[in-house]
């Protein structure tokens, strides 16, 4: 027997039989799945027809208005996602309000002016604008805004109003709803937003909500499902380790060699630069990556964290090699000039294990750098191995193109040592011939821009069978990644005039 067809010896009838083997022909397809995990609306006129802790795919911000509620801050991140990118396979993750949750509430209070006028103000980054007249009594205004807010089926709030106040309440429970903000006249006088003549308008910011969603169940939907991809919209202590697990390379986590799913998770934190950089410091997933926001941001941050997925997701699906900076975080308000982060602060929120923002000269939010949670190797000691989100996403790449060509090519083989003398067409490998593979593989992966060093590469690659199981291939595999041009630096080296250049 030299060629193993598969086609049994004892099969005698004549003539022509032919086995079809794709194994060399096809190529690796991802659908690099996205993920937003966030709160629907379970009760009230808007509450949503999904189940909770049930994962679905959600193909419009119009289905997802149904599916988790107009309102709801699932929904909104369904709206900040397709603003950056329409093209990525979306599923959602609704959860239900934590049982033993409390709303957030805040409040307007307002004192009439003299002067007829607009009103304007952003709640959670949404435009609410009313027309206020010249003799309308702070009660009228109060009960004008209320109105606003109410008719307005997408804010994340509902109002009341009584003797010139407006009572805000978040329209879900928990700890995010005190990131709603409420910012009047953000763009202006020269974006023609002022208050009218004499008018007040002092916020009392939303606060007291309490609690986060109970996740277990929620990821324990998801075990078996590949999401590369999720936005989530809680930074809390639970919320982190249990999605820091189940993404980890720990045992059961994705990037463990018992799953093999990889992906990575990508949130947002508003508050003061102190804090962030303490609760920067805290942290340490290489595969959590969190985006910090100035306070004064009006947008909040499951909208900000779902725009950055959004984002991450279509650069990365392109190329995990590229950076993610300067692609714009389309339909997020970033905050007012004097109050955005300066450079220095950057960098020292970078060296935190933040991802940090800024704003480009179209006045959109866009990405400075994709930094992960990871700074400590397990001893504590500073490392930079997982620092940034391209080696993940281009490790996951390698990966699976590895995997898929192992898979594909060898699902049924002898495996037999070097040296020894087979016939062509054997179902049979030698580690040689793996090595040739994955030697072929890293060529077409640095034609792809992904690695380099090919001859270090080669040089350090090693392919055995194991001594103990002659069924196994032991492989270090240690490919060097490509880099990305993340800075330019220059000596400016200046002269006033070179000396003149002797003839001789």
């Amino acid at each position: 027997m030299a060629i193993s067809t598969t086609i049994p010896a004892s099969w005698n009838l004549p003539l022509f039989w032919a086995v079809v083997d794709g194994t060399m022909a096809g190529n690796l397809s991802e659908a690099q799945r996205a993920l937003l995990v966030g709160q629907m609306l379970t009760t009230g006129a808007n509450k949503g027809t999904a189940l909770p802790n049930v994962p679905t795919p959600v193909g419009s911000a119009a289905l997802a208005g149904e599916l988790f509620g107009v309102g709801s801050m699932l929904y909104r991140m369904v709206v900040a996602f397709f603003a950056c990118n329409t093209t990525q396979q979306l599923w959602c993750l609704p959860v239900a309000d934590p049982s033993a949750g409390v709303a957030a509430h805040g409040t307007i209070t307002i004192t009439a002016g003299t002067a007829s006028g607009m009103l304007a103000f952003y709640i959670a980054g949404q435009l609410v604008s009313i027309a206020v007249g010249s003799t309308d009594t702070p009660t009228i205004i109060a009960g004008n805004i209320a109105t606003a807010i109410n008719a307005n089926l997408a804010l994340p709030v509902t109002a009341i109003a009584a003797v010139g106040v407006v009572t805000l309440t978040c329209q879900w429970k928990g700890l995010t709803g005190n990131d709603i903000t409420i910012i009047p006249n953000y763009l202006g006088a020269y974006g023609g937003q002022i208050l009218p003549v004499g008018m007040t308008f002092t916020v009392a910011p939303m606060s007291g909500g309490a609690g986060e969603p109970d996740m277990v169940a929620a990821i324990s939907s998801i075990q078996m499902l590949e999401f590369d991809y999720v936005g989530l919209p809680y930074t809390d202590t639970g919320t982190m380790s249990a999605w820091g697990t189940e993404y980890g390379f720990g045992t059961g986590g994705r990037w463990n060699f018992t799953r093999q799913q990889y992906g990575m998770v990508l949130t947002a934190s508003r508050d003061s630069y102190a804090n962030l950089l303490t609760w920067g410091l805290a942290q340490n997933s290489p595969v959590i990556s969190t985006m910090a926001v100035e306070v004064g941001t009006p947008s909040p941050v499951w909208e900000i964290a779902a725009a950055y997925a959004s984002v991450a997701a279509l650069g990365f699906s392109a190329d995990p090699a590229r950076p993610l900076q300067t692609l714009e975080l389309l339909g997020i308000l970033p905050a007012p000039l004097a109050s955005r982060f300066i450079q220095g602060q950057q960098n020292s929120l970078i060296n935190s294990g933040l991802a940090v923002q800024a704003v480009d000269p179209s006045g959109n939010m866009m990405i400075l750098r994709e930094q992960s949670q990871y700074q400590e190797n397990s001893f504590g000691q500073s490392d930079t191995a997982f620092g940034l989100l391209t080696i993940i996403a281009t490790l996951q790449e390698l990966l699976r193109r590895m995997k898929s060509s192992i898979t594909s090519k060898y699902p049924r083989v002898k495996l037999i040592p070097d040296g020894t003398k087979i016939g062509p067409g054997q179902a049979a490998v030698t580690p040689t011939d793996v090595k040739a593979e994955l030697i072929s593989e890293f060529v077409q992966a640095a034609y792809d821009g992904l690695v380099s060093n090919l001859p270090a590469f080669i040089a350090n690659l090693v392919v055995e069978i194991d001594d103990n199981n002659p069924n196994k291939l032991n492989i270090l595999w240690p490919p060097q990644l490509a880099g990305q041009l993340r800075q330019f630096d220059v000596l400016a080296q200046f002269r006033l005039l070179y000396p003149p250049i002797s003839a001789t």
